[in-house]
């Protein structure tokens, strides 16, 4: 599947090393204020090349709006937008175009498929989420309408935790360090793991504030399924937590309980989300991303006639993915926040009511 999302649905298209990514945005109510200025500078953030803390691949990342928009505002036809790549240099794969390189989607998509775009990884590129940073920033401009913010930065890097979230500061730092004393240590692991040729896994925090209860379906597209679905389907993650998440399987029941009062809940062990539905108070997850698979130290592999051979990787790659991937996941999480707003619309006759009286 290409797509994301039932009535805000994203398709996205084009691979790392081909002439273009972009998505289609399908849902976008029309009126709303879609401003290119805000779009590309949500994406210049995940944009390659900017700090030693990412790959070195210089792209200019510019997003050009093709249709779905007129004098500013969304028409309610489906918004498409492009980035056109400029800085390919497949020369840097031609010794791994008949192996599968260790921990990367080569193997499984020659499975599937039977053949495989080799320059980059193609399709299963980190590349392609450019559009979805673009597409999340439509959804961010229709979840500020109902003044819902998603803030994200980065909580841990080789085990290196934040032990204060400054979603602020965040904002400021090179590395998107959620916490300004841990910050350093986080860069030197990022670093020390690029000078040994090697890469270095982290860990994204999101937060989710001021969504209204009762966003979510109850069994089979819970809101917390959703959010797992659409972190998890990011590239290089391998875990999502919701509210105290593994912490939880630790305690006992009154211990995760979210007791109330007259004033509502007295703590947020779950998150901010019960029974698939959104309860009102802020939804906390956390997104666990791998070492980047691209290291540049000799490793053994297979290739596509089943012999084992050995190889040396080249090309420009992110030490840590979590690192540029923190603004990925608070594009899906805002993705997936829209998409349910819109869901919710239509779920009750009062709703039905007052949009068509």
């Amino acid at each position: 599947m290409n797509s994301f999302g039932i009535k805000f649905r994203v398709t996205t298209f084009g691979e790392s090393h081909g002439d273009a990514i972009g998505c289609v945005i399908d849902g976008v109510p029309a009126g709303l204020e879609i401003d290119g200025s805000y779009i590309q500078d949500e994406v210049d953030k995940r944009k390659p090349g900017v700090t030693k803390f990412a790959t070195q691949r210089k792209e200019s990342d510019k997003v050009r709006i093709l249709s779905g928009v007129f004098e500013g505002l969304s028409t309610g036809a489906p918004i498409a937008l492009i980035i056109f790549n400029e800085n390919q240099k497949s020369s840097d794969y031609e010794n791994i175009k008949s192996l599968f390189r260790p921990s990367h989607a080569d193997f499984t998509y020659f499975k599937k498929y039977g053949i495989r775009d080799y320059r980059g990884g193609g399709r299963s590129s980190a590349r392609e989420t450019a559009a979805r940073v673009a597409a999340g920033a439509v959804a961010k401009k229709l979840l500020k309408k109902f003044n819902i913010e998603v803030k994200s930065g980065v909580f841990a890097i080789g085990g290196i935790e934040a032990e204060k979230l400054d979603f602020e500061y965040a904002k400021t730092s090179e590395i998107f360090a959620l916490d300004r004393l841990k910050e350093e240590a986080q860069k030197a692991a990022v670093l020390g793991a690029k000078e040994a040729g090697d890469s270095v896994g982290g860990c994204v925090f999101v937060k989710i504030s001021n969504v209204p209860a009762g966003l979510g379906e109850p069994l089979y597209n819970k809101l917390d399924a959703a959010l797992a679905g659409a972190l998890i389907g990011i590239n290089g993650v391998k875990a999502v937590e919701t509210g105290e998440g593994v912490n939880a399987s630790k305690l006992k029941g009154s211990q995760n309980n979210d007791q109330m009062d007259r004033n509502g809940f007295i703590s947020n062990h779950a998150g901010g989300i019960l029974g698939g539905i959104s309860t009102g108070e802020d939804i906390d997850l956390k997104v666990h991303f791998k070492p980047t698979p691209s290291v540049f130290l000799k490793q053994q592999t297979q290739n596509e006639t089943g012999e084992s051979v050995e190889f040396s990787l080249k090309g420009r790659h992110d030490p840590c993915i979590a690192v540029r991937g923190s603004v990925v996941a608070n594009a899906m999480a805002s993705l997936a926040v829209a998409d349910m707003l819109l869901l919710n619309a239509s779920c009750t006759i009062n709703n039905l009511k007052k949009i068509y009286g």
